[in-house]
């Protein structure tokens, strides 16, 4: 069965574009099963889908001459006469095959739609060798409303940012709320019925992310150095990154520790936001903080708090809809986020009247005019905040 995800629709239409069409993202977010829809969905059936996990597909572009790739094509069933739609899954395992989706793009009627599981590698070699002939798309796990989709539950749409407390959806889907923050948003995991089996996907994800992702894609000399800080990285979701105390703990060197956090966010493993300023010498401006880009696989790395396990997932929920920066003071006091627009929000897993009181001083301070508590539990005596699940 297929479940369409927020993305999709773009996609679809962006299959009309001339332009080659890049869907990348962490492995397992469901890259194969949408190219394989879209093949589906199109009107131009003059189509072909190729898994690079195959050696005989990989062997099609190392031809020197690329119009003889174009003939493999037309051997496999594809027609010369009209435009030739060609999936390539997997591009990474065929670094190769960038200069000839080039060639064959300018010369021939030939449409592109290429996956790979990381922007570390596709960015880069796509920014010089497709400059102007492409369209990225990144495919993250699941939000909180696709989730609720994949489970075929019905679900309101509000404008979480005003009014009080959404009780009757809270009562209703709560229960759903708890296990995305528990084990995330990776579709195989949220299809999953049992906690154990959730538990082993989500190990053999990381497994994977260590064993294909970093082998293949950097060239780095010992990948348990790398395991050993996205461990202790998980331990301090929500906190500034330190690169001096991150080095000190692994006996990295800081340059070291700065490059393998670099590659953890550009392999979609974790994200960092900045800080928003408008007053550098009140403010904290250089440390970022970190969040992982699903709190179900920081939970296979460390046991995160009940507090940290909800702000990690929050911040996944609000990314997929705004840019996020937070604000912090030198005295310490912060506000979890800034949305882009200029919302601060402050997350609390029990929201109090004096938790709504502290964020608009300091929102004041900011210089932001509009705030919001984002709470996970039903407050006993305050309902002046929105429920985290209304968030979709």
């Amino acid at each position: 069965m297929f479940y369409q995800r927020k993305i999709y629709p773009k996609l679809l239409s962006h299959t009309e574009s001339s332009l080659v069409t890049v869907l990348t993202g962490m492995r397992r977010t469901g890259k194969t099963t949408l190219v394989k829809q879209l093949l589906l969905d199109i009107t131009n059936k003059n189509s072909l889908y190729l898994d690079l996990q195959r050696p005989d597909n990989r062997e099609l572009f190392q031809q020197k001459n690329y119009d003889s790739i174009r003939e493999a094509f037309i051997a496999r069933g594809l027609s010369d006469k009209k435009t030739m739609v060609v999936v390539l899954d997997e591009l990474q395992l065929a670094p190769e095959s960038v200069s000839a989706i080039k060639y064959l793009s300018d010369h021939h009627r030939i449409k592109f739609v290429v996956t790979g599981s990381s922007s570390y590698y596709l960015k880069n070699l796509f920014s010089e060798s497709l400059a102007g002939r492409k369209k990225v798309f990144e495919l993250y796990p699941l939000d909180f409303g696709e989730f609720l989709n994949f489970k075929k539950i019905s679900f309101s749409q509000v404008n979480w940012k005003k009014g009080s407390f959404q009780i009757h959806e809270y009562n209703r889907i709560s229960s759903y709320y708890e296990e995305y923050i528990r084990f995330g948003g990776f579709p195989q995991v949220v299809l999953s019925l049992s906690a154990l089996e959730k538990r082993d996907i989500l190990s053999d994800i990381m497994s994977s992310y260590v064993n294909i992702d970093i082998r293949s894609l950097a060239d780095f000399s010992d990948e348990r150095n790398l395991y050993s800080l996205a461990k202790l990285l998980a331990g301090r979701v929500g906190s500034r990154v330190e690169y001096s105390k991150l080095s000190r703990l692994t006996g990295l060197s800081r340059p070291t520790v700065a490059n393998y956090i670099s590659f953890f966010e550009k392999t979609y493993l974790i994200k960092t936001i900045s800080v928003y300023t408008k007053s550098v010498d009140r403010e904290i401006v250089k440390a970022r903080k970190l969040y992982f880009c699903d709190t179900g696989l920081a939970n296979t790395l460390a046991e995160l708090s009940s507090g940290a396990q909800f702000e990690n997932t929050l911040v996944n929920q609000l990314a997929h809809h705004y840019a996020l920066q937070y604000y912090a003071l030198k005295s310490g006091q912060e506000i979890d986020f800034v949305l882009g627009q200029g919302v601060a929000i402050e997350a609390k897993e029990t929201p109090t009247k004096a938790d709504l009181s502290y964020l608009k001083r300091l929102a004041k301070t900011a210089g932001i005019a509009e705030v919001r508590l984002v709470g996970r539990n039903r407050s006993p005596k305050f309902n002046d905040y929105a429920w985290a699940g209304s968030i979709v």
